[in-house]
């Protein structure tokens, strides 16, 4: 019972913090980088949301997101997110060609 509420006081903390934070730009302005942090960024808001509520559970997060098959999996999801980022930049491209020479006569 007192983890879920740690828990639940560490979700409230998160999204207070996050959600203040949100900036207002089209996605197709957004750098990949920047695009591939922002779940590096939840988890470190959460990380220190859940230090602030319980020191011991962060700690237990800690270690869980340095072992190796956590590790390997992050490495994994990181270089698909990469492809598909850069194949999400091409179709972007392509769209705005087609938008140009076919709609606006370009």
């Amino acid at each position: 019972m007192v983890q879920s509420r740690a828990l639940v006081i560490a979700l409230i903390l998160l999204l207070s913090t996050t959600l203040s934070e949100v900036q207002s730009k089209s996605i197709f302005e957004k750098d990949r980088r920047e695009l591939l942090a922002i779940p590096e960024t939840i988890a470190s808001y959460f990380s220190e949301a859940v230090n602030k509520v319980s020191p011991k559970v962060s700690q237990f997060l800690l270690d869980t997101v340095q072992s190796p098959t956590v590790i390997a999996a992050r490495q994994r999801i990181a270089k698909e997110a990469t492809k598909v980022s850069i194949m999400f930049e091409q179709l972007i491209e392509k769209i705005k060609n087609l938008w140009y020479s076919r709609v606006l006569g370009y």
